[in-house]
């Protein structure tokens, strides 16, 4: 009987472990879609903000390192806007909202599916360890005289 005990607490171990790295590679692509998400975020109100620009306006623009570069708007109404694969194309200030708009509606489910998946795993290594202290617990009770 200890040793059917031994082996079952071996295959929660392992079973354990599995599920703590699919935890953590989950949480590390819900981390990665948050950072697309606040990204997404920030052209989304980029393009709102520059909507109410005139022709002309002078603009701050970042270039990285918490530094900006002083630019006049030419013209508001053509945006370039990055499609994948390093492919960027031109497209009007209302498609260029929508394509973000999308991108973000896209990324909000991604990040409620691997939050649901996170959660499941989550509650099958809680399962497992409670297993695991009822086994070890058996296995003090039957090694006690």
């Amino acid at each position: 009987m200890e040793s059917k005990i031994e082996e079952e607490l071996r295959k929660l171990n392992l079973e354990m472990r599995f599920l703590e790295q699919t935890a953590e590679t989950i949480q590390s692509r819900i981390n990665m879609v948050n950072a697309v998400i606040t990204d997404l975020t920030y052209a989304s109100m980029s393009l709102e903000g520059l909507e109410k620009e005139k022709e002309n306006a002078e603009l701050l623009v970042p270039i990285g390192g918490s530094s900006y570069i002083k630019v006049k708007l030419g013209s508001s109404d053509k945006v370039i806007v990055g499609m994948g694969a390093g492919v960027s194309i031109e497209k009007t200030l209302q498609e260029a909202k929508e394509i973000i708009k999308g991108r973000l509606e896209n990324l909000e489910k991604t990040r409620s599916s691997l939050q649901n998946q996170l959660v499941q795993v989550v509650q099958k290594i809680n399962e497992d360890r409670e297993k695991f202290e009822n086994l070890v617990a058996q296995l003090r009770e039957e090694k006690t005289p």
